[in-house]
């Protein structure tokens, strides 16, 4: 299946493609309201709930714009590089993560965020300088 049918595809089937799939997939992070689902040789990771979708895009959003100083860019208005993508997804999660109980293993972005929100507040209010600061220390590629 090339390119373009595989994404013809994956928005016919779903909506809720999960924004943080790549931390899913490569075992980087969890979540209890993630599944994954097969298309063609190909495997998504597929949120299971419209709040939940939410809120994890307007946090991958704040994520992708207080990484570009991190990241060497001025602005990201398009996809990122796979390399960037992950240290943006893995980094900025383990580092939330670090925050919330100062471990680095990510198993359920979901409750992560209820944790987050709780301490913190909004998602417009995590401490995002430090969430960065943590990211690149905790990040080894993975």
């Amino acid at each position: 299946m090339d390119e373009t049918a595989f994404r013809q595809r994956l928005a016919e089937l779903h909506e809720r493609a999960c924004p943080f799939a790549k931390s899913i997939l490569t075992r980087c992070a969890g979540c209890s309201k993630s599944f994954k689902h097969n298309i063609a040789e190909r495997e998504i990771v597929v949120c299971g709930s419209d709040g939940a979708h939410a809120r994890c895009i307007a946090l991958r959003d704040l994520l992708r714009h207080n990484f570009t100083f991190a990241l060497g860019k001025l602005n990201i208005d398009g996809p990122l590089p796979h390399a960037q993508e992950m240290r943006m997804q893995c980094g900025g999660m383990k580092g939330l993560q670090f925050l919330i109980d100062e471990h680095d293993e990510v198993s359920d972005i979901h409750e992560l965020l209820n944790s987050a929100q709780q301490k913190f507040g909004d998602l417009t209010d995590f401490p995002y300088s430090q969430i960065i600061r943590l990211a690149n220390m905790s990040y080894k590629g993975r």
